[in-house]
């Protein structure tokens, strides 16, 4: 099973599968590279297409790309939907409707006039090289930031409906301070200056000239640098979050209570605690004298007590006390 994908069965649709959705082979490596050559040339296609000087000029050679590109496509959607145990579960996902929409405007053109137009959609084919490349580490590192956008979604909102308040505020105050030849003409004008000038773009094609506006015009540009940090701070504290969640385990301690542990560790690394509660400590004395939450370092600790314990206890014997020795 690949991405929650599977074979419908052995054989020769088994063999597809390996082809299309993996990348362990030279055939499947052959593949994936095939296929983003074609959706790299597909795009340039539609890039260079948008200039009218190009498509004047070489419009029939853009279509006929086009065309190949489309069937191209096509028979790779219908491959991949035949190999697949079930193809209503790709269609259904983000890139089975990204490939979907990629090829029906080329084929709808046919009948609707016009539809051709709609074939720039096909750029969000490069969103597929990830997938194909198999660039775990990247889609990794994507999926904690979107873990932590989703984490502080609540904070962002707060934060932007704050920045709109503020905004209508300093718009409706230059739009009354300001005349209407220095451009701010309407307050949906104002909120436009606003925006640019809070955001420190500064377009220039709007600007207060009275004191008072160029006042606040001060206000906003320094409360946009102010409230620069806000979001950028409850974005990177979530980005924190989630890297320390998905880099150690939230499991605590049952020795010490402490709960910052690698996936992989064994033992508590304060207390020498075994962490796996479900299995037993592979280094406890069999016959548990040692303890359940031994660790090896203490098991070695009790051992050498144990020896020097007995060593002094020969040392400290009662001297009247022959020893045992070879008789004379």
């Amino acid at each position: 099973m690949i991405n929650g994908f599977k074979p419908a069965a052995e054989g020769v649709r088994t063999r597809i599968f390996q082809v299309i959705f993996e990348s362990d082979t030279r055939i499947a490596k052959g593949f994936d590279i095939l296929l983003i050559f074609a959706i790299l040339s597909s795009v340039l296609v539609v890039m260079l297409e948008s200039v009218e000087s190009l498509r004047l000029q070489y419009g029939e050679t853009f279509y006929t790309l086009e065309w190949g590109f489309t069937v191209l496509f096509t028979i790779e959607l219908a491959l991949r939907l035949y190999c697949l145990d079930r193809p209503w579960s790709y269609l259904k996902s983000f890139y089975g409707v990204i490939d979907l929409i990629s090829i029906l405007p080329s084929w709808l053109a046919l009948l609707i006039p016009g539809a051709q137009s709609l074939i720039v959609v096909r750029m969000l084919r490069t969103l597929r090289i990830f997938r194909v490349l198999r660039l775990m580490e990247f889609v990794g590192e994507g999926r904690l930031l979107l873990d932590a956008l989703r984490r502080s979604g609540r904070q962002i909102f707060v934060f932007l409906f704050t920045v709109f308040m503020l905004v209508n505020i300093f718009a409706s105050l230059i739009y009354l301070i300001e005349p209407p030849e220095a451009g701010f003409t309407s307050i949906p004008t104002s909120i436009y200056w606003a925006i640019v000038t809070l955001t420190t773009v500064g377009y220039g094609d709007i600007a207060p000239v009275t004191p008072l506006g160029q006042a606040i015009s001060v206000m906003v540009m320094l409360t946009g640098y102010s409230i620069i940090a806000v979001p950028t701070g409850v974005f990177s504290a979530e980005v924190i979050r989630s890297v320390r969640a998905d880099r150690y385990s939230e499991e605590a301690c049952p020795g010490c209570g402490h709960d910052r542990h690698d996936h992989s560790a064994k033992y508590c690394l304060l207390c020498g605690t075994w962490l796996d509660e479900t299995t037993p400590d592979p280094h406890e004395d069999n016959d548990g004298s040692a303890g359940g939450n031994s660790s090896p370092t203490d098991s070695a600790s009790s051992q050498t007590d144990s020896s020097q314990t007995a060593s002094n206890s020969d040392d400290t014997s009662d001297p009247s006390q022959p020893r045992n020795g070879p008789s004379v």
